[in-house]
């Protein structure tokens, strides 16, 4: 096997891995939310049952929000608040119709960020000056209802646009 295509096929291997690593934890996602139970449940709790967070933000009333991001391969991104006393006082899945109609033009980047989570793909547009940021979700409950939402971005970070369409990875296995 020469170099180029062991590398290929290492890389193939890699990311397949990730991806039946990614199924895995989504697997065990209502296991470990049935465990939690708001109000109750301390920082350690979730930090135990769902590790470290994508990412950390300060929260409104005080506290923090912690994000567990299950993109590119899942379609879900949880948020929970830990209170200022330590404890889970929500976690919620921001993946939903109502989070995207909360975003709206000349709303800024981060804004978006915060609100939904790491997109599972960014793709910029040099020529139109324009980023896309994806994310992927379900509007419903069949493997049928999976989309994906896209937010549009100028080049200053503001948000130009928002659509939603069928997730085209379901189209690529009838090909």
């Amino acid at each position: 096997m020469n170099h180029t295509i062991r590398n290929r096929f290492r890389s193939r291997c890699a990311a397949l891995g990730l991806a039946a690593s990614a199924l895995v934890l989504m697997g065990c996602d209502p296991q470990r939310i049935s465990e939690l139970e708001e109000g109750v449940s301390t920082e350690a709790d979730v930090r135990e049952r769902f590790g470290p967070p994508e990412a950390v933000w300060d929260a409104p009333e005080g506290g923090q929000v912690y994000e567990y991001n299950r993109q590119p391969a899942g379609d879900v991104n949880y948020q929970i608040t830990i209170g200022a006393d330590g404890k889970m006082s929500a976690l919620r899945q921001v993946l939903t119709p109502q989070n995207f109609a909360q975003i709206t033009p000349g709303m800024m980047m981060e804004d978006v960020r915060r609100r939904l989570g790491k997109p599972m793909k960014v793709t910029p547009y040099e020529l139109k000056r324009e980023t896309h940021h994806d994310w992927r979700y379900r509007d419903g409950p069949n493997d049928s209802d999976r989309k994906v939402f896209t937010v549009v971005f100028d080049s200053d970070l503001r948000v130009l646009s928002t659509m939603s369409a069928r997730d085209p990875e379901l189209d690529q296995g009838s090909r």
